[in-house]
């Protein structure tokens, strides 16, 4: 009777337990409700409260620490038995809460507590900080109205209402405001600041005999700030204008605002959805950035780049003057990732990030570049291909890399196989739904990105795959034929000309991840079949040189009827047209039977009626669509 009671013994305890707690949640509620409520009020009634919420509530004791106030019961101690959680108001924390048990108890969860205390006590801690939140919301609104009130009667500049605000809210931030306007002023030749300077500055050596650099200096103390912040605002009040002291100001409090996302941009353990949430926060904390500093810009513009794209210092540094956080803000806005992990665009997204910023500042002062566009472009991380192997169990391949060529030609078209009869996270899903409401029924091209790829010494020009697709039929079927292609995409980073190609570069070892664009394609439709008049592939250096005339830098363009796909290989029955950019007039074919053998005679198109791509021949086209072909 016994063994079949103590079951339902042990299922009321636990019921027992749950209502104490849900009660304590009841009466911490009730104390938080009325928002005029004097913190130390609020701190000595919550202590009260909590106690009644644990197991053994006789021999427990509770403490609150929250900003300048604090709290606990009359016997809290520090004990073996204690329990601590922080309190956070805005990611930042305002103070702690700390249950410990007076004497020592039987073990359960962890200690003498149950899983479910810490749980309880982690609600709390946050409803408190959502107390906080409040008060201090509260607290600035009433301080902001004061201010201004101030303002109206005394008839005080608007950068005083901003300094006054300060005053009340932020002390710290005011202080790091003063440092900056007295510098600013001292930049400035204003003499008077000097003397203000050399207050925040370490002072003589205590043995003023001693020589050289490797004695400390003395630390310098403030212990009265007030007074300097009030004479370094007289002091800019008399040498510069309010429009002038209101610009600087709030660039210099915007910037101090920044200090959230460079923290996730320095720190490597924020995942890509992290450090996309910091620099949307940003984006909506600070608005329109023109009026940051010139230098801090450029700085985080680096950062970013560097988590972006590339830590490449000879990137970054022709990158950082062309971007704008502007750029940034509208990149993120068309970037598809996973909820975990690392990652970057790729090297070929990095380059035509890179090459479309240099255009659009080229616009103004070339009337040629004025026209040209980059195609809309959605990006996904390169670490969407580990999530994506982890997702569908195919992390083994990796290892394939190192088989023997043969072996890793004979089995590439399983890999193909396994790669497009995969499924893709659901975030990654949704993702790749918005890029193609966003393309609409354009068609598009699904293109590698590799984190290898067009970096210096190794361009793997053609050793991963780029697929186009119709972008035709339902949203359902639509998704299906993008997923199909990016998981082909995929598999090719494990076929044999790319693993062979590392292998010969010694890049064997290097980890890679493959970043994807989804690109629509610029053309036209004709008759059945959509393409552009030409296109083709850019080299920065020429190395088929057909003139003494033609030097290595003037770079090369290969040129093709059609989509671009015959310009990127040398195809042995056909042939691109062949421009030096440095000497464009210098032709490769200068007789008429020379241009005639020479010239392309295929092209590749979409067929948007069977949605397949095909080469067709260029006479054909042209004698049964040449009217609709510009």
């Amino acid at each position: 009777m016994n063994t079949q009671e103590k079951p339902i013994q042990q299922l009321m305890g636990a019921l027992q337990e749950r209502a104490k707690e849900l009660n304590c949640l009841y009466h911490i509620d009730e104390v938080l409700a009325d928002p005029n409520a004097p913190l130390g009020d609020v701190c000595r009634q919550i202590v009260e409260v909590i106690p009644p919420g644990w197991k053994y509530p006789e021999v427990c004791e509770t403490r609150i620490v929250l900003e300048e106030e604090s709290s606990q019961t009359e016997n809290f101690r520090e004990t073996l038995w204690v329990m601590s959680t922080p309190v956070l108001a805005d990611d930042t924390e305002v103070g702690t809460l700390s249950v410990c048990y007076t004497q020592e108890k039987p073990p359960a969860d962890e200690g003498p507590f149950l899983k479910e205390e810490y749980k309880l006590l982690s609600a709390i801690a946050q409803r408190v900080g959502f107390f906080v939140c409040r008060l201090n919301l509260r607290r600035a609104h009433q301080s902001l109205q004061s201010a201004q009130n101030l303002s109206e009667k005394s008839e005080s500049a608007e950068w005083n209402v901003i300094l006054d605000f300060l005053r009340r809210t932020d002390p710290d931030l005011l202080r790091r405001i003063t440092r900056r306007m007295i510098n600013y002023l001292e930049l400035a030749g204003v003499d008077e600041a000097e003397r203000l300077l050399r207050m925040f500055t370490s002072e003589e050596r205590d043995d003023p005999g001693q020589a050289g650099d490797n004695v400390p200096l003395r630390k310098a103390r403030l212990r009265d700030f007030a007074p300097v912040s009030e004479e370094a605002f007289e002091i800019a009040a008399r040498n510069l204008g309010q429009e002038e002291m209101v610009t600087s100001i709030r660039s210099w409090i915007d910037e101090e605002r920044s200090a959230f996302l460079i923290e996730a941009l320095e720190d490597q353990s924020r995942t890509f959805s992290e450090m996309v949430q910091a620099i949307e926060r940003h984006r909506s904390l600070i608005g329109e950035t023109s009026h940051l500093p010139v230098a801090f810009r450029k700085s985080l513009s680096a950062a970013i780049l560097r988590r972006l794209f590339s830590d490449e210092t000879s990137y970054l540094e022709v990158a950082r003057d062309f971007t704008s956080l502007e750029d940034i803000y509208g990149l993120v806005d068309h970037i598809i990732y996973p909820l975990r992990g690392h990652g970057k665009l790729g090297g070929k997204s990095a380059g035509l990030f890179l090459a479309q910023q240099v255009l659009r500042s080229a616009e103004a002062s070339s009337g040629l570049l004025r026209d040209i566009r980059v195609p809309r472009t959605w990006y996904v991380t390169s670490n969407t291909l580990l999530e994506f192997m982890g997702y569908n169990n195919l992390r083994d391949l990796y290892f394939r890399k190192y088989m023997d060529i043969e072996r890793v030609r004979q089995e590439y078209p399983h890999i193909i196989h396994l790669f497009k009869n995969s499924t893709f996270p659901p975030e990654i899903s949704r993702g790749l739904a918005r890029a193609l409401e966003d393309l609409s029924d354009q068609p598009i091209i699904v293109r590698s990105s590799s984190l290898l790829e067009d970096r210096r010494g190794s361009s793997f020009a053609g050793k991963y795959k780029s697929l186009f697709l119709p972008n035709n039929g339902s949203r359902e079927e639509r998704l299906e034929a993008l997923q199909d292609a990016i998981a082909e995409v995929y598999a090719s980073t494990f076929g044999p000309d790319p693993i062979e190609y590392r292998a010969e570069r010694g890049l064997l070892d290097t980890h890679e991840e493959m970043g994807i664009l989804i690109q629509e394609v610029v053309g036209q439709r004709v008759g059945r079949y959509f393409l552009p008049a030409f296109a083709g592939v850019g080299l920065s250096h020429n190395e088929f040189r057909w003139s003494a005339r033609i030097r290595r830098k003037d770079g090369l363009l290969r040129l093709v009827p059609g989509l671009g796909t015959r310009a990127v290989d040398r195809i042995g029955d056909d042939y691109p047209i062949l421009i030096a950019p440095g000497q464009p007039g210098l032709r490769v074919n200068a007789t008429p039977d020379e241009i005639h053998r020479y010239s392309p005679r295929l092209v590749d198109v979409i067929n948007l009626e069977t949605n397949v791509f095909e080469t067709i021949e260029l006479r054909s086209l042209l004698g049964e669509y040449g009217e609709d072909f510009s």
